[in-house]
């Protein structure tokens, strides 16, 4: 076989449907959040402003953090040195640990190296826990949450995203002495929407099922102390297993999922993704801890950031461009078409120094593709004027449709 030439075929077709991913060489400035450096491909330099960024909050520059893995760092050096067995268990680690049980009400938590990891590990080794487990999965879950069911093996049941009625006719029709998990999302990215979580522990506690719940897009974002949406309603007492990360609303990097403490010694004792790897930096621990600590006793940002995406979507809305509104901190814009939304996002960048990546298939549907922008509480009124000027110009240069397209 000839195996560069494969290769090239491959590359190929995605150059040819515009859905190729380029890497933008990108170096944020600290204390100048949302604005950067744009490092071309010709060695020069571009300062840009980001709004595609998952740091929702600009944590990863606020000084509570910062101060934190500076003192970790000067204290302790910079790895970690081994797996969490082996001289990687700090007391950093067991203080975000902590924090991480605290904030979700429940017994303890256990941090991996990332939320994709935390998925992956947890769904795959929960089938080894619970022997002809049935796993009951939103379709529209995060590659990691399908990764981690695959992986385990046994029944999975794919349910219609957020369709109730079709969770309760699957549930219904599987034996119900078998052991059963739901694995479903609070804020699924793609489009911002939410998932039904009451509802769908009501079907779980009507089935003897544990519920999963992927709270990745929400933590530090929604509820009194940044819990997620599961916090914000009332309800995080009915959620066996909690994932989240540390690298969006909090700012640095990381997993974890917090639960029983039978059930975090269980998946921690079983989880070959836990058990064989390296253990997070202590000064990535450290900050992490310092940010959700903060977090928890400071909803100012939280506000500031729902204002931003609610002032965003305004504005775009009254030029008629057709995005995606379901009330979360999410600003889908769908363009439908690859190579329209790499021209936008290109022009973006070029043109006016706005960073947005384009999002194409597999990650959306055909059809559906989109630019998605995050704003925070770091982008001011002169950065909104500037991407919605922009928005509006680039929109008719490509004399793309406008309100009659308006999701």
């Amino acid at each position: 076989m000839d195996y560069d030439a494969a290769l090239t075929a491959a590359l190929d077709r995605l150059h040819a449907e515009g859905r190729y991913r380029t890497f933008i060489d990108i170096a944020r400035r600290q204390g100048q959040f949302p604005h950067a450096v744009w490092h071309r491909p010709d060695g020069t330099e571009r300062p840009v402003t980001v709004w595609c960024g998952n740091d929702y909050l600009g944590m990863g520059q606020h000084p509570v953090v910062l101060a934190a893995m500076h003192e970790a760092i000067d204290a302790v050096g910079a790895g970690s040195g081994g797996t969490r067995n082996i001289s990687g268990t700090t007391v950093y680690h067991k203080r975000l640990e902590a924090e991480l049980a605290d904030l979700h009400g429940k017994e303890a938590a256990l941090v991996f190296t990332s939320a994709y990891i935390a998925n992956d590990a947890t769904l795959s080794t929960l089938r080894t826990l619970f022997p002809g487990l049935i796993v009951y999965s939103d379709r529209l879950n995060h590659a990691s949450m399908i990764e981690g069911v695959r992986r385990g093996g046994g029944e999975k049941r794919v349910f219609r995203h957020n369709d109730l009625a079709h969770l309760r006719e699957l549930l219904a029709a599987d034996d119900p002495q078998a052991p059963r998990l739901i694995a479903f999302e609070s804020i699924y990215s793609m489009d911002g929407d939410f998932g039904p979580i009451g509802a769908i522990c009501d079907l779980a506690e009507e089935f003897g099922a544990l519920t999963y719940l992927d709270e990745v897009h929400a933590v530090g974002m929604y509820g009194p102390r940044g819990g997620g949406v599961a916090e914000r309603d009332g309800i995080m007492h009915r959620i066996d297993i909690v994932n989240g990360t540390l690298a969006k609303a909090f700012g640095v990097f990381g997993g974890y999922i917090a639960a029983s403490a039978r059930m975090v010694d269980a998946v921690r004792s079983y989880a070959p993704g836990f058990i064989f790897t390296t253990s997070l930096p202590p000064a990535v621990v450290a900050g992490a801890a310092a940010s959700v600590a903060h977090l928890k006793a400071d909803g100012s940002l939280r506000r500031a950031q729902q204002e931003q995406a609610r002032v965003l979507k305004y504005r775009l809305r009254g030029l008629g461009l057709p995005i995606i509104d379901h009330g979360s901190h999410i600003v889908p814009l769908i363009v439908g078409d690859p190579r329209h939304t790499k021209i936008l996002s290109d022009r973006l960048l070029e043109d006016f120094g706005i960073y947005v990546q384009p999002i194409n298939y597999p990650t959306v549907p055909r059809g559906t593709e989109r630019l998605r922008f995050t704003p925070s509480p770091v982008h001011g009124p002169e950065e909104m004027d500037a991407l919605v000027r922009a928005l509006d110009r680039l929109w008719g240069l490509c004399a793309l449709n406008r309100a009659d397209l308006a999701v």
